[in-house]
């Protein structure tokens, strides 16, 4: 049971993370035509280069989800990989629960507010010809720190299966970490 939530977790983490790509590729064509348009055509758009930053909010939000499947998240213990996968399992389940979760409810509570009040106000860009809609862009941060939830509960079943001997934790070479 808990392999198949597991499965069905990673899946939907990878739909979070195909849809960072995409973001991705479509800011680096967003950039890519407005240094175009500005260096060679001496014009620009405050909304194209609005747009930069939007798609990037977008990559970096919902890219934290597939970092914490992909278990590619930053880590400084310089001890955690001379452990043992049990005891690795223990600490990321500890740290799901004492720092990931807490922290993950109390933005979504936190930025409520900010969404529903740029929402309320109908707020749009300080800049002229910039994006309208800015409560959009802010529903990033709720909606992103709900799939990183969701990632992280298939980060706490994955865990859990390693401990249990279930599952087999995942071959890290030092060719993965520099590339």
């Amino acid at each position: 049971m808990l392999l198949r939530i597991e499965r069905w977790i990673d899946r939907f983490t990878n739909i979070i993370g195909a849809i960072a790509t995409v973001a991705m590729f479509l800011m680096l064509v967003n950039v890519f035509y407005d240094a175009i348009m500005r260096y060679f055509f001496k014009t620009g758009s405050i909304a194209m280069q609005e747009m930069e930053w939007h798609l990037f909010s977008v990559v970096f939000m919902f890219g934290i989800a597939f970092a914490l499947k992909e278990d590619g998240h930053v880590r400084v213990d310089i001890l955690y990989d001379r452990l043992s996968p049990r005891t690795r399992s223990v600490i990321n389940i500890a740290g799901t629960f004492l720092l990931l979760f807490p922290l993950s409810f109390l933005v979504i509570e936190g930025s409520f507010w900010f969404v529903h009040e740029a929402w309320h106000v109908g707020e749009i860009s300080g800049d002229p010809g910039g994006l309208s809609y800015r409560w959009l862009i802010k529903a990033v941060i709720p909606i992103s720190f709900g799939f990183l939830i969701i990632s992280a509960v298939g980060f706490m079943i994955r865990n859990l299966n390693i401990y249990r001997g279930i599952e087999a934790p995942k071959v890290r070479s030092i060719e993965d970490e520099v590339l």
